[in-house]
């Protein structure tokens, strides 16, 4: 596999010895840091512009913001590839999580869950196809972040069961506005499935673990940030937002949770669950 010009600079890092006592845990701090911005350059690059557009974006340009955006997205995902600052492999998982996500807008803006108050070009019904990159965005995070921290795993449960607990919860984001929303058993069986699973990531030369459900709920957390800056940057509109922004509900938050959870077994699917030696 050809690595990104990320691997090198990692290796360095990795191999750099501070010492120990207070420069050793300074030092495993920034690293982590960097670490954790680099598995977050897609995403990060991509809020940014939706504040700064939001900010600073002319009314009156021929070019529709939602539509620049868009392009702009491309254009990041062929620098990052160009400068092979990204893997193949990682812009596939971006593109899997485009259509998944870009299916799923359409269906929600057709049931009213949110609107996108912007005019557009470049346009699926009502969904700006800027938004599918938002959802390829977490793709990207959960990949890159598994590469970058060697992850492995303990007690992680069969693939299958994790496949088709997935499958459940993209159906439940479909299926309940028909019938019974049953989140909270999707929550009973996520925990039951996790609940001795823990992820082994290596920051300096050592691993170090976390349960699992508490990454998966730190990342969703994190989500749910960014969806807050998101929304304050007009990206799209819940109910009761349209006459100003205000916080996105907290009920927002077991949604990503949810949604987070399809993002991390659908990237099990292209990296290896490796077991810790």
């Amino acid at each position: 596999m050809r690595h990104s010009r990320f691997e090198k600079v990692r290796l360095r890092l990795e191999a750099y010895d501070p010492g120990t006592g207070w420069r050793l845990w300074l030092y495993e701090f920034l690293l982590f840091g960097f670490k954790q911005a680099w598995a977050c350059l897609f995403g990060g690059l991509l809020l940014f512009l939706l504040l700064a557009t939001h900010l600073f974006y002319p009314d009156e340009e021929w070019l529709h913001r939602y539509d620049f955006l868009t392009l702009a997205a491309i254009s990041i995902q062929g620098a990052l590839i160009a400068f092979r600052l990204e893997t193949w492999s990682e812009a596939r998982v971006i593109l899997i999580f485009h259509v998944v996500g870009t299916i799923m807008e359409l269906f929600k803006t057709s049931a009213g869950s949110w609107t996108y108050p912007e005019a557009s070009v470049l346009h699926i019904g009502a969904v700006p196809l800027f938004s599918g990159f938002m959802y390829a965005a977490v793709g990207s995070y959960i990949a890159r972040v598994w590469r970058i921290f060697d992850f492995r795993f303990t007690h992680y449960p069969s693939p299958s069961a994790t496949w088709l607990l997935a499958a459940a919860i993209y159906v439940n984001f479909f299926a309940h506005h028909w019938i019974w929303d049953f989140r909270w058993v999707l929550f009973a069986i996520t925990a039951l499935l996790f609940w001795r699973t823990k992820v082994h990531f290596k920051n300096w030369k050592t691993h170090r673990w976390m349960p699992l459900l508490l990454g998966f709920g730190l990342v969703a957390l994190f989500i749910w940030f960014a969806e807050n800056i998101a929304t304050f940057a007009n990206a799209w509109n819940y109910p009761g937002q349209e006459d100003g922004w205000q916080m996105v509900s907290l009920a927002k938050y077991g949604s990503w949770y949810l949604l987070m959870l399809i993002s991390f077994v659908l990237v099990a699917i292209i990296n290896p669950v490796r077991k810790l030696d």
